[in-house]
């Protein structure tokens, strides 16, 4: 009868507690006020607590109370005495007591066995060490057991959980435990549990235990007790489950089970909701948990603007991680493969959207006009405007639509649809968020045209789209907006017309900040809607010329832009097709520019340039529109062309002088680069003036673009690649460079400490101090300092006194620092004005024969003439600051002569070829013979005009008579003897200046070295040259052809240039360029004549001492080709009945010739015994400088 009851009693136990189990919601779990009053350990909280809710905690005050703090402060002592007295009237604590009572040191050696034990057992079911055999069923044997046995029996089936984890692989099961599921035990279990958790913390880590209550039946209400005793980890816990978690909960139970259990711990601890959800995003697991925090989320201020959920699915999809993106991408697809199910997060989420959506959109659409709306907001009857208060919400709920449809692939229901297109279709106020919301409403029927597919929601969108495009001028100038979605309209309806599809796919994404994969097949319907019904090609070009400019348009004017519409259009060439002019709407946009410049302006000159240059069709090649007048340039630049003498307060921005000069340049080098195609349609657009561009201050402009390049974005590089192509004499190295010292900190902080309020000179004092030298040398010093701290843009206005003063400098007696002064002035004024600088110098310094007749060059004189620099007054030669000026000058005008030619050459080439063929009438071959000619005749001209500069200057270098008398010769420093006064005269400064020219010009052309030594120059100025040219060596190079040339000449100075440079460069190249001239003289010899053979030798054998000098193991090639010269000297002077030399005797019988010594001063007449001389001479020589190096 005994066995009978227990049996009975067990299956009533057994069948109640499976009733309990299926209705686990009616289970007790800690309320967030508890959780914090235990992780505060707040006892007056605790105190504050009703039984049921004490009791969940009580491990823990228990373990609080009986053990040993670590607390020994009287505070703590006090509450210690509160918890007493709490849980003295509570009967489960004496249950507790007594399991803190056993001896958990045993207790975990035995587990420690059992598992050592399962392990060697593969995980089978081996016989248990901590539980002997079982008489009864587990919940039995519990009721019946003592704290030790109760504590062993839940040990062992918690570890026996714990095992089966390990090895399930992540694959998730539900153990079925009795001791778990017992609805009578559950409170006792849960003691026995956290007590073992907190007295044997490494053998079952709270992590492992968590993962672990998973896998039973009321697994979460356990965990959540087992966190609220131990609160510190809930972190720890909840980042375990979140990392072991699958990462797509909604796939699986174990999932799904997983889920639920942190979202209980985040409605018991809700303060670290938002932190856990962090951790979800975090590790990509678990997306169905991050999005059922956010709907349990109740923020303690209410948003009114965008809600939690809103916000966060947006940041999942519309954020920078591409792998959160895609993660929450999949959860979104997979869940709708399921069927519906209320219980889905997935579905909840839709849901809650569905009911954010419905709360904003407007009232139902009637015949009446909403009291609070304004009629013309409304936009008539039968429609209610959207309220303020919700635009920002509205905008946030299509975004997120967008991206849950375009990148998630959300599918929306019929009722979502609907509700999404009645929201679409709204009417918001006239705000900068309701531009902003219809911007977006139109661009999300562009991306998803399948939200229409009734002839009703047709007819609704065509309703919509007319209202927009009449309220547009409306909203604009309400909003106070620049751009509106009258833009976007006209922009998407141009790219229709065009049949551009993915441009309007860019556009659409662009505007809603999101990657959508968008087909363009889906955008036919839109297409004939916008083509055919609202926007016809015609109706598009008429209203886009009417459109206002944007005024102050810059980078920071974001959106859609009248801008935008003009450039598709310049593009799709509609203005010329329906004869529309153009040119007064761009103009008027480029003066209402600012920094930072806006990306589409540059593209828009650009398109506007080839819509000039280019015909729209060849059957009608004169539709094109007008270019720009030259006087409306002209006002551009009228107050900073240095006419008026100042540069400031001008009446257009600086962006906008700078976009019309890039206008300016990019026309005339794209006119040039179409000559051929022009020529071709006979026609010729005309090209600006050269008065105009002189007007221009281009290097000015460009400085300033220098110091603005981060707000000009790409203008500057492209105004230095047309100046460097069009203007090189404006991209001088050594113009850089000076910028840098003019423009450097040095000159900053001295013009920091010049006072403000300082002596200010004006233009007719500096000229009247000019006049009065040199007796005004003082004031004018003054002067000229004064100016050097002003900025070059400041010492325009006294430019032309300047200059026209140059002349005066020229006297005597002027001190040098006034000369070193104006030159610092002129390289500053350099910077900035220097076409015009140059034009008034080079007239300034005429020689005063000229200045009587009033001979004045222009700019084109000059660059059709650059030698005209050079014809200057003589004494410049010999004043080496303005010689300075002048080289500058001549440098530059030789670069613009060269562009110059250039130019002309294309202007003209293809207009004469077309002549060419018409009068060849189609002979083959006969028009490509006069380009070639024309461009050999180009290269001629520039070669011819380069050499002659050169030697022209070379000539400067050599001393005049008065110098010659005063022994400061051409070759001053080559000889041993220096000159008087040294080294430092004003002709080897100008020497020097020279040099480092030619040394410019032989770097960038070495074909013009070439060219000038094949011409030859005085044999004098060789040791100037290659000791003052560094990139002279280059003639090592042509020298073996320069001797091949038959001129004696050449052939000279080719072995005096060459003994120079083995000096100057003893390299190998120079040995064995050596070693062919000695081949050469040695040949040559043979060949020449008596008279020539005086001729080349008496200035060649001296060149034989250097080239030993310089490579000793020539000793033996030269003392043979001197004894091979002495000895047909010899036999011509032998046939001679005449005294000779003792040295030429002993080349012969002294019986036939007697020595005999010419007197003193007195030279012999014969050229052979001259050369005679000459060899012992070059012997003597060669052996003393042997003498000397050793």
């Amino acid at each position: 009868f005994h066995a009978f009851m227990n049996v009975y009693y067990f299956i009533v136990i057994y069948s109640f507690s499976q009733e309990m189990a299926d209705s686990t919601g009616l289970l007790q779990f800690v309320s967030p006020y508890a959780f914090e009053a235990m992780q505060k350990v707040d006892v007056v909280r605790l105190a504050a607590l009703s039984d049921p809710e004490l009791r969940l905690l009580l491990p823990c005050l228990v373990r609080m109370a009986l053990c040993a703090p670590a607390d020994q402060s009287q505070s703590w002592a006090q509450d210690k005495k509160l918890i007493l007295r709490l849980l003295a009237g509570v009967e489960a604590v004496n249950s507790i007591v007594a399991l803190l009572s056993v001896d958990f040191h045993a207790l975990e050696q035995d587990a420690r066995k059992e598992l050592q034990l399962r392990q060697k057992a593969g995980g089978a079911n081996a016989e248990s060490i901590l539980v002997s055999q079982l008489q009864h069923g587990l919940t039995l044997e519990f009721e019946h057991s003592d704290p030790l046995r109760r504590l062993r029996l839940t040990l062992s089936e918690l570890l026996a959980i714990m095992n089966k984890v390990a090895d399930s692989n992540g694959e998730f099961f539900l153990k079925s435990s009795e001791l778990f599921e017992s609805p009578v035990y559950l409170e006792e279990v849960a003691d026995v549990l956290c007590i073992l958790q907190a007295e044997l913390p490494s053998l079952l880590p709270i992590v492992d235990v968590a993962e672990a209550l998973l896998h039973v039946r009321n697994g979460d209400w356990f965990l959540c007790l087992l966190v609220a005793n131990v609160p510190d980890s809930f972190n720890e816990v909840c980042r375990g489950l979140i990392k072991n978690g699958e990462r797509q909960d909604e796939e699986s139970v174990g999932g799904r089970r997983r889920t639920e259990a942190l979202r209980q711990l985040c409605q018991m601890n809700p303060s670290q909701a938002l932190n856990i959800r962090a951790m979800v995003v975090e590790e990509c697991h678990l997306p169905g948990l991050g999005v059922a925090l956010t709907l349990d989320y109740k923020p303690d201020t209410a948003d009114d603007a965008v809600s939690p959920l809103v916000s966060y699915v947006s940041g999942l999809l519309l954020g920078t991680n591409s792998k959160v993106r895609t993660w929450f991408s999949m959860f979104i697809r997979n869940g709708q493969q399921r069927k519906r199910e209320s219980s889905s997060v997935l579905w909840q989420m839709r849901r809650q959207l569905l009911l954010e959506l419905v709360a904003i959109l407007p009232r139902s659409r009637s015949t009446h006009v909403p009291n609070d709306g304004d009629p013309e907001e409304g936009g008539g009857s039968g429609y209610s405007g959207l309220r303020e208060e919700h635009v920002v919400k509205a905008s946030a709920l299509l975004r997120l639509y967008c991206a849950l449809m375009g990148i998630a692939g959300l599918r929306p229901t019929d009722e979502e649809a609907e509700q999404l297109l009645q929201l679409m279709t709204s009417r918001p106020p006239a705000t900068p968020a309701g531009v902003r919301f219809v911007s977006l409403s139109f661009c999300k029927l562009l991306a998803f045209p399948t939200l229409v597919s009734t002839p009703e929601q047709e007819q609704l969108m065509v309703m919509w789209l007319s209202w927009m495009i009449k309220e547009e001028e409306y909203f604009e100038s309400a909003a106070g907006v620049s751009a509106s979605f009258g833009e976007m309209l006209l922009l998407v309806a141009m790219y229709f017309h065009s049949n551009q599809l993915s441009s309007i796919i860019e556009l659409v994404c662009s505007t809603l900040g999101m990657k959508i994969a968008i087909k363009p097949s889906s955008l036919s319907k839109m297409k004939t809607i916008f083509t055919q019904e609202i926007f016809t090609e015609q109706v598009v070009t008429a209203h886009a010329v009417r459109v206002a400019v944007t005024n102050n348009l810059s980078a920071n004017i974001t959106g859609f832009l009248p801008i935008h519409c003009i450039y598709q259009l310049l593009r799709s060439r509609a203005f010329t097709k329906h004869k529309v002019s153009i040119k007064d709407w761009i103009y008027r946009q480029l003066c209402q520019t600012t920094t930072p410049i806006h990306t589409q302006l540059i593209p828009l000159i650009d398109a506007y340039i080839n819509s000039i240059l280019t015909p729209a069709s060849k059957a009608n090649p004169e539709a094109t529109n007008q270019p720009i007048t030259e006087q409306e340039i002209l006002n551009v630049f009228q107050s900073c062309a240095g006419e008026s003498g100042r540069v400031g307060r001008q009446r257009y921005s600086i962006t906008t002088q700078l976009l019309v000069l890039y206008y300016i340049l990019s026309y005339e080098e794209n006119l040039l680069a179409s000559t051929k195609q022009l020529a071709l349609m006979q026609r010729k657009p005309k090209s600006y003036s050269a008065a105009l561009m002189d007007q221009i201050p281009i290097k000015y402009l460009v400085t300033q673009a220098q110091g603005l390049q981060q707000e000009l974005g790409g203008l500057h590089s492209a105004l230095l690649r047309l100046l460097a192509t069009n203007y090189p004499h404006l991209c001088l190295v050594e113009d850089w460079v000076c910028e840098e010292e003019v423009t450097g900190t040095l000159p900053l902080l001295r013009k920091m400490m010049l006072p403000s309020n300082s002596c200010r000179y004006t233009q007719s004092q500096l000229h009247q101090a000019f006049q009065k030298l040199p007796s005004s040398s003082p004031r004018l010093m003054r002067i000229l300092e004064r100016l050097t701290l002003l900025s070059p843009g400041d010492l325009i206005p006294y430019a032309e006194a300047l200059t026209a003063s140059m002349a005066l400098l020229l006297e005597p007696a002027v001190p040098r620092r006034i000369l070193q002064t104006l030159n610092k002035l002129w390289m500053g004024l350099n910077t900035v004005m220097p076409r015009r600088l140059w034009v008034m110098t080079v007239n300034a310094l005429q020689p005063s024969a000229k200045l009587l007749r009033q001979q004045r060059y222009t700019q084109n004189d000059l660059m059709v003439d650059p030698l005209i620099v050079l014809r200057c007054d003589q004494r410049v030669y010999r004043c080496p600051p303005l010689m300075d000026i002048v080289l500058h000058m001549l440098n530059g005008y030789l670069l613009a002569s060269k562009a110059h030619l250039q130019c002309h050459l294309k202007e003209t080439a293809d207009f004469d070829r077309q002549i060419q063929t018409v009068s060849n009438l189609g002979v083959p071959g006969q028009p490509d013979t006069p380009e070639v000619t024309r461009e050999e005749l180009k290269n001629a001209l520039l070669a011819a005009q380069d050499s002659a500069a050169v030697q022209i200057l070379l000539e400067v270098c050599l001393p005049n008579s008065e110098e010659q008398q005063l022994g400061a010769g051409g070759a001053a420093g080559v000889d041993d003897t220096e000159p008087e006064g040294g080294l430092l005269s004003d002709l080897r400064e100008v020497q020097c200046l020279i040099c480092c020219l030619l040394h410019q010009m032989f770097i960038a052309d070495p074909n013009i070295a070439k060219l000038v030594h094949f011409q030859g120059y005085p044999q004098a100025l060789l040791p100037l040259t290659v000791a003052g040219i560094p990139s002279i060596h280059i003639c090592l190079d042509f020298i073996p052809e320069l001797l091949a040339q038959p001129q004696l000449e050449k052939q000279i100075f080719a072995i005096q240039l060459l003994s120079y440079l083995c000096t100057q460069y003893a390299l190998p190249k120079s040995l064995s360029v050596a070693r062919l001239a000695i081949s050469v003289m040695g040949t040559l010899l043979t060949v020449l004549t008596r008279a020539k053979r005086f001729s080349f030798f008496m200035p060649t054998l001296p060149c034989l001492v250097s080239f030993c000098q310089a490579f000793p193991p020539l000793y033996d090639d030269v003392a043979s080709l001197l004894i091979q010269v002495g000895q047909v000297c010899a036999s011509d002077v032998a046939t001679k009945a005449r005294d000779v030399d003792p040295l030429i005797a002993r080349e012969c019988p002294l019986s036939r010739f007697p020595p005999v010594k010419l007197p003193v001063g007195e030279t012999c007449a014969d050229p052979d015994v001259q050369l005679c001389y000459c060899i012992e001479a070059t012997f003597m020589d060669i052996i003393s400088s042997t003498l000397h190096g050793l």
